[in-house]
């Protein structure tokens, strides 16, 4: 089985899942394994002399060494190396003791392996130990077996599990995370960069522009680049993870500041201060996630916003220029807000500033707020997770029942072809073939050559495993099968002499595995995480209204309950998944990436937007026009992204027209807006004008992705 984890492969470092790459990463783990396999298959079978102790080695070597991609330090790959180790070993005795009886290993496969699956909304190394974890469980589930060989194979695995945790310790490349920070710190710097330019009036602002959009580029590639988020359950990784999303609402609100006050140099000197401030909050970021000590004072922050406040209701709604003032104040308050959370998410970010591993505890219910948002079909996680169960098991089912002389095979071979939906686990079967029937040529060739010499064997044992495990994310899975095949042969040749004949059993049980993994593909969620991304983008769009006219009316003192962000906070982290799980599929992509991330920012922008209303303090005034009027507003754009919701997912109305974004005419410009109504209403009033002039860039996409799901799932 060649290994495709997602985990290890990335759509920017493989743009083409068929061509050949150099990666660093890849050669490092391929000399990882080469040094640790073959000398622990050596040491089982000539020093222990236990098949059981040897193959359980084997390939506990490979699930440690290749099919396991941990990140993070060294602190955060040995604990969860050791995970890995202690759940594999639980896995391994359940799955040994349900091969005793069919319908047993029927049921406890299913939820094993949705369990093991659905674990990855832990975080990143709980996703990238997933599959490494299963295969665990599907060796001795599928292959005969009594509990009296438990302690050899978990001596095996242990053996396995230390050697090659070592060997990760001693030979590790970096980081994700640190990337990220990376990424991040210049992403703060440019925006900073560019911030300062506009201050001082500088002709080169456009420059500093481009720079600060190509950074921000280079950080959302870097956060989208796996099909899970690349932070943890540890404080500081949730803190990177809500950093990660503060520095794009930043970019935005600046990026929008600098379009309408492309040349600050003019402005207030009270708003100067203020936007000088809000550059030293980013440069602030920038030194914290660069791992420099920080030195900035949020308390001058906020006396710059009060002071912003104060010149407001010094100027009065009668001066001339009240108008403008008020625009570009709430622009630059906008963005000293955003930058203050960035600040103190950056701060929290740092190693090491906070020791909870788990955000309230480690206890059941701070699990269950982790794991509640993805209980539900609308959750890639969860759809995923159900069809691998069931892909499993029915291989665990039909290889029991055809009764193959090496079921295992069988099982594996689905473990290895399953995708996210039909079409891409069929190209995937194919090339699964493909290159299991050439590593069955090629070790037949080598066999014929060499014969069954056991020096020959060992010799051509590491070369064999130097080029399986460099294959993930390097080279053409179709090449990974072939290898894996070859070391597949040397290995059993090496423990029962059988020539080429086992690359024949091999071709047939990874052919049954292929079929039944297309068959569950076929009839479980065939467009994959397609269908899940339009449909969490329409549950976006409608939880992210609903959240802004509730917000927007506890900032107007239409209503007195605090509004409720858990709807749309979940919403966003279940598109977010359904978002990678999408792009990281193999295929062709229909829908162009900047209209996705259109559409996703625009879930964004509406969500931000209502938590920066829902921070402000309720006015317990009685109703009057001006208010209502912008209560309104709100109620309007809430029914309009749910009806931009409705093309998106199962409710669409075919061939009504979408409906244009609503229009709303300046309320500040209307007679009859007293000074008492500016001071309840003024900061509502921004953000419906802000977030609403935005509007009109999602009507495209929307409706391309709508076009999507009338489309046949194998196209």
């Amino acid at each position: 089985m060649a290994i495709d984890s997602p985990a290890l492969k990335t759509r920017r470092a493989a743009p083409r899942d068929w061509m050949p790459r150099w990666s660093p990463t890849a050669a490092l783990r391929a000399v990882r394994a080469t040094l640790v396999v073959p000398v622990l298959f050596a040491f089982s079978v000539t020093v222990i002399g236990d098949l059981q102790v040897a193959t359980f080695a084997a390939f506990g070597g490979f699930a440690t060494l290749v099919m396991a991609s941990f990140g993070g330090g060294r602190r955060d790959k040995l604990r969860a190396h050791f995970g890995l180790a202690v759940v594999g070993s639980v896995l391994l005795v359940i799955g040994t003791a349900a091969s005793a009886s069919l319908p047993l290993a029927a049921v406890v496969t299913l939820v094993v392996t949705f369990l093991v699956l659905f674990g990855g909304v832990a975080g990143p190394n709980a996703a990238a130990g997933g599959v490494a974890a299963l295969l665990a469980y599907v060796l001795p589930a599928a292959s005969p077996g009594t509990m009296s060989m438990v302690p050899a194979r978990l001596g095996g695995w242990w053996l396995a599990s230390v050697v090659g945790t070592a060997a990760v310790l001693l030979l590790s490349p970096r980081s994700p995370a640190t990337a990220l920070r990376d990424a991040a710190s210049r992403a703060a710097a440019a925006r900073a960069d560019h911030l300062d330019a506009a201050l001082r009036g500088d002709a080169g602002a456009d420059t500093a522009h481009e720079a600060a959009v190509e950074a921000k580029h280079h950080l959302i590639d870097e956060f989208t680049a796996t099909p899970y988020r690349p932070t943890g359950l540890a404080a500081e990784d949730q803190a990177l993870d809500t950093l990660v999303g503060l520095l794009e609402w930043c970019a935005s609100v600046i990026a929008d500041t600098m379009s309408e006050y492309p040349d600050l140099s003019g402005a207030p000197e009270v708003e100067r201060e203020l936007l000088t401030e809000t550059s030293a909050g980013l440069r602030e970021v920038s030194r914290l996630m660069a791992g420099q000590p920080g030195s900035f004072d949020a308390g001058e922050l906020d006396r710059r916003i009060q002071a912003s406040v104060e010149r407001l209701r010094a100027l009065g709604s009668g001066d001339p220029g009240y108008v403008d003032a008020v625009h570009l104040s709430f622009h630059a308050r906008t963005g000293a807000f955003a930058v203050r959370e960035a600040v103190t998410e950056a701060r929290a970010a740092v190693p090491g500033a906070r020791r909870t591993r788990f955000p309230g505890g480690l206890s059941m219910p701070s699990l269950a707020r982790i794991a509640s948002p993805h209980t539900s079909l609308r959750s890639v996680w969860f759809v995923n997770s159900l069809r691998g169960a069931v892909a499993l098991t029915a291989a665990v089912v039909v290889a029991g029942a055809s009764g193959v002389e090496h079921g295992f095979w069988v099982v594996l071979g689905t473990l290895s072809v399953l995708r996210g939906n039909a079409a891409a686990t069929g190209s995937t079967a194919l090339r699964a073939l493909i290159g299991t029937a050439l590593g069955v040529v090629v070790g037949a060739l080598l066999l014929l050559v060499i014969g069954t010499s056991a020096p020959a064997l060992w010799i051509a044992l590491p070369i064999a495993v130097l080029v399986a495990g460099y294959a993930p994310g390097a080279l053409p899975f179709t090449a990974g099968q072939a290898a894996f095949t070859v070391t597949v042969s040397v290995l059993f040749n090496l423990l029962a002499p059988a020539g080429w004949q086992i690359g024949v059993v091999r071709i047939e049980d990874v052919a049954i595995g292929c079929a039944v993994c297309l068959v569950v593909g076929a009839l479980f969620w065939p467009r994959g995480a397609r269908a899940v991304v339009a449909d969490d983008l329409a549950d976006a769009f409608r939880a992210g209204g609903a959240y802004l006219s509730a917000a927007a009316n506890w900032a107007l003192g239409l209503r007195h309950d605090p509004p409720a962000p858990e709807a749309a906070s979940a919403a966003g982290i279940r598109l977010d998944d359904a978002l990678r799980g999408f792009l990281s599929e193999q295929g062709t992509k229909h829908v162009p990436k900047p209209d996705l991330w259109r559409l996703v920012m625009g879930t964004i922008r509406s969500r931000l937007t209502a938590h920066s209303l829902a921070g402000l303090p309720n006015p317990h005034v009685e109703p009057d026009p001006f208010r209502r009027l912008l209560g309104d507003q709100a109620g309007q754009l809430a029914a309009w992204y749910d009806h931009l919701a409705s093309r998106l997912d199962r409710t669409d109305h075919g061939d009504v027209p979408m409906l244009a974004p609503p229009a709303f005419p300046d309320l500040l410009q209307q007679p009859g807006a007293s000074v008492q109504d500016l001071a309840c209403a003024l900061w509502v009033h921004e953000h419906i004008k802000h977030i609403s002039a935005r509007l009109a860039e999602l009507v495209e996409p929307a409706g391309v992705v709508a076009a999507q799901r009338h489309r046949p799932w194998w196209q």
